[in-house]
Parts: C-alpha cells; sequence; structure tokens
C-alpha cells in the first residue's frame, strides 16, 4: 500500500481530521478493494475503533449499499467510501449525515485519480476556494469565454454558490474527493459552451476533438455530439425536458491536478477549468430531479463576474 498511502494519509488525517477518540468506518467494494485497504490502514493506526466493509461491486450509480453498510456509515463518527458506483446521493449517505456523521464519497475513484487528486495540500485548496468563491458569490451575472468558441452567461438568481474545499471537520459535512471546486446551479443560462477538455461517455477528448451545446432560457436545446445527445433523450424519456436542464456552472480550484486525465471525478477540479453539467441537481442547491448529470470540463476559460475578469487558481499545463 506504500504507493496509496501518501493520498490516504491526506484522505483520513487532511481531509477529514480522524481523532483517536472517533469511530471510523471505510466502506469499500470488491474493485475498490486496495483504495479501501490503504485507507483502512491508514485510519486504524489513528483510531482503534476503525472498521472496513466490502461489499460486491453495484450496477448503478446512487444505488444503495447493503443495509449493514448503511447501518455502519450511520452509527460512524467519520466514513469514507471509495467505490465503484456512486453512493454520493443514496439516503444511506443521506442518512448518515443527518445523523451526524461527517465523511467523503470517493465514487468511480481509481488508484491514478486517487494518488493525483489526494497527494495534495488541502488548505492550500481551501484558500482558492475561498478566494474564487469571494469574487463570483454576489455577482448578478457569470460569463464565460474560451478560445474553442464559449461564451455564455449565468445568472444565479436566489441560489448559492457552494464550494468543495475537500475540509470535512464538523458534524455532518459531506464531500467528494478528490475535491477542489467552486459551483452554483444557476436559474438561468445562455449562449454557447464548447466541451474540449474532458466528458462522458468520452473521456478526455483529443485536441481536435470538441463537443458544442447550444443553451436557452436554462435549458440545452442543442448538442453536437451523437453519443451525449442519446443519453440526455433516452433520460427525457423518463423526465421531459428535465433531462435537458442546465444544471451547474463549477470552477475548479485543485492546483495538484497538473494535467487531465480523463476522469470526471478529478478532472472537474482541476485549477483554472470550468465544468459545465446538464441534467440533475437536486443535490446542489436546485430543484431538478433527473437520472443523469453530464458534467463537461472546459480549458482555458476567461470568467467573468458582473464585467470583471476572475482570477483563477492555475497550473501549467
Amino acid at each position: 500500500m506504500s504507493d496509496l498511502r501518501a493520498a490516504a494519509e491526506t484522505a483520513v488525517e487532511q481531509c477529514l481530521g480522524l481523532a483517536a477518540d472517533e469511530t471510523c468506518v471505510v466502506v469499500t467494494d470488491d474493485d475498490r478493494e486496495r483504495i479501501g485497504d490503504a485507507l483502512y490502514e491508514v485510519a486504524s493506526e489513528v483510531s482503534d475503533d476503525t472498521a472496513v466493509l466490502q461489499y460486491p461491486t453495484g450496477d448503478q450509480h446512487g444505488e444503495e449499499p447493503p443495509a449493514p453498510v448503511a447501518a455502519a456509515m450511520k452509527d460512524a463518527d467519520v466514513f469514507l467510501a471509495p467505490t465503484t458506483k456512486s453512493l454520493s446521493h443514496t439516503r444511506a449517505r443521506g442518512a448518515a449525515n443527518d445523523a451526524g456523521a461527517r465523511g467523503a464519497t470517493l465514487p468511480g475513484i481509481t488508484e491514478d485519480v486517487f494518488t493525483t487528486g489526494l497527494d495534495a495540500d488541502y488548505e492550500t485548496i481551501e484558500a482558492h476556494c475561498e478566494d474564487v468563491l469571494a469574487q463570483v458569490a454576489d455577482a448578478d451575472e457569470v460569463r464565460v469565454t474560451t478560445p474553442a468558441g464559449t461564451d455564455i452567461t449565468f445568472e444565479a438568481g436566489d441560489r448559492e454558490w457552494r464550494d468543495d474545499t475537500g475540509i470535512v471537520h464538523d458534524d455532518g459535512d459531506f464531500s467528494n474527493l478528490p475535491a477542489g471546486e467552486v459551483f452554483v446551479s444557476p436559474e438561468d443560462a445562455n449562449g454557447t459552451y464548447v466541451v474540449d477538455g474532458t466528458m462522458m461517455p468520452h473521456g478526455k477528448l483529443d485536441d481536435d476533438e470538441a463537443l458544442r451545446f447550444e443553451v436557452a432560457d436554462g435549458f440545452v436545446t442543442d448538442i453536437s455530439d451523437d453519443q451525449v445527445r442519446e443519453q440526455v433523450e433516452a433520460a427525457s424519456n423518463e423526465v421531459g425536458e428535465d433531462a435537458y436542464n442546465l444544471a451547474e456552472l463549477g470552477i475548479g480550484t485543485n492546483v495538484a491536478v497538473t494535467d487531465l486525465v480523463g476522469s470526471v471525478l478529478l478532472d472537474e477540479k482541476a485549477a483554472g477549468t470550468v465544468h459545465i453539467a446538464i441534467g440533475d441537481d437536486a443535490g446542489i442547491g436546485g430543484d431538478t430531479d433527473a437520472p443523469l448529470h453530464l458534467d463537461g470540463i472546459i480549458r482555458e476559460p476567461t470568467v467573468f463576474a458582473d464585467g470583471e475578469v476572475v482570477d483563477l487558481p492555475a497550473v501549467e499545463r
């Protein structure tokens, strides 16, 4: 586990702040056993009251874990959940936080993403989050442009900008790890955005690839890519136009991510990038419940808050 240890130490000690007198449970599945074991090894050195629970890999994101896993998360002071399929939007995760447990999910985590995104200084990432949040939080209008053709304007309205710093130290706190972003579910959006970084199902796009999206009155009205369009159309058969909801504008602040690797979980946190999502926003301050949340990462953005250029954290890429 030596290759995963530094990242595990960051997660347990810096991000979650586990104390010797606290209980901790690590929840993992059959395909993420090494990461689960690395977290357990570090956590058990901090607290004797630590357990690891492993269960068969789930079939889909948002699927509830087995009942004993849900009970353990709810009863612990701290939980960490490196799993193949996301537990972030499950009732088990919500009930655990409601009961006062603080924790982090690591959905779809791989060993490369774990070491890249978590072998980092999260106090620095927190400072970058606070700086960006201060610049955008009170803006009536935020505009994003890029050399690839993005020119889109967002209005947050009454919805609050939020940050995901990765620092989870208070009862009931929750984060995805790796962390590092400032985000909002806007009430309105209009314009064009061009994804030239990472987007599922493609992963990291080639240098000559770009996916174009047209947006009007807060809904995506045209999608250039057949595979993305088919995903949204399939969801619309279930929930109608809510599948086309412009769900999120996010700004990455994780300065440890120096290269996009094709993982949305990691790449959307890359400092100096922007991500825009389609679909569900109920868990991030919006009111749309849809069976998809498709993030697209955008390179080299310029962000304006009420006409003023936002100073973004950046790294050389």
